[in-house]
């Protein structure tokens, strides 16, 4: 049980760390054509360790439209937001914004297939939502009011609504599939989606002029952000539970602020600290079983 602790807990530091390669390749890497990239390489991984292991990788046709939607929302949208995003606005604070994604997954969870909240789980919820609120606002949330929020603000929170529909929607296809059917699909589907607008982007004329960094740093998001950071959050999930493997992405946010100081040089300000911990407590209470 332990060796799965420390797996959780890497799993948060290796998703931490994608904000900051993030960070090192949207400066000279077309959003598309990053997000492609990406996930050409989690792809191979994926597909990869099915044949490895001599796993059956088929599944019912009839699902192809939902993996396409799956692609749609969690891999093409998510990453051409996250990438646009990152290309604006400190990692730091873009990994504050996006780890909402728990407590908004529960609330949408909540309005749409009528999942029971509770007291503690919409206090988990409005916390969340604060803790955000005072990191976008840079502690000011007044200031939302007069036009106070960014462009690269908006497009991580477009990252965020993308994951709830990915999540969401995944939460009805994995009734049918495994989880590792799914997230090789979905993969699939989001890279070849991805694949027409990084054509746009010139990407196949680009691919030998960028620098060494971002040949890393894509590596890095496919391999440890995507192929391992899933394997092991889903094998997290098989030993403990979902709602106990949750609670390790409050982790999230305050290695991608940890990283980002020792990595980027970024300052963190006042308001960093404490809509962190309003996110973390807000996350820690809507996903406590």
């Amino acid at each position: 049980m332990g060796t799965i602790y420390i797996k959780l807990t890497m799993t948060a530091v290796l998703w931490g760390g994608t904000f900051i390669a993030g960070r090192m390749i949207a400066g000279e890497v077309p959003p598309f054509s990053a997000a492609f990239l990406r996930f050409v390489w989690a792809s191979v991984f994926l597909f990869g360790s099915f044949l490895r292991r001599g796993r059956s990788m088929s599944f019912p046709l009839k699902h192809w439209s939902a993996f396409l939607v799956l692609g749609l929302t969690g891999i093409f949208a998510y990453n051409a937001f996250f990438f646009s995003g990152l290309k604006r606005i400190p990692a730091s604070r873009a990994s504050l914004i996006i780890a909402c994604n728990p407590a908004m997954i529960a609330l949408f969870s909540a309005i749409l297939f009528k999942e029971h909240l509770g007291a503690r789980r919409c206090g988990g919820i409005a916390l969340s939502v604060l803790g955000a609120v005072i990191v976008i606002s840079r502690g000011h949330p007044w200031s939302l009011w007069h036009g106070g929020i960014g462009v690269g603000d908006l497009l991580i929170l477009g990252c965020v609504a993308s994951w709830v529909a990915y999540s969401l929607m995944g939460k009805r296809v994995m009734n049918a599939v495994s989880p590792e059917i799914a997230v090789a699909y979905s993969c699939l589907a989001g890279t070849a989606l991805l694949a027409i607008p990084a054509s746009a982007e010139r990407v196949w004329s680009h691919l030998w002029t960028f620098s060494w960094t971002s040949w890393i740093g894509m590596f890095y998001l496919g391999f440890f952000g995507s192929f391992l950071g899933f394997r092991w959050y889903y094998e997290g999930i098989q030993a403990i539970g979902p709602a106990r493997a949750g609670v390790f992405i409050n982790l999230v946010p305050l290695s991608a602020m940890a990283m980002a100081v020792l990595f980027l040089g970024e300052q963190v300000e006042a308001s960093l600290i404490v809509g962190a911990l309003a996110i973390c407590l807000g996350v820690t209470l809507t996903n406590r079983a």
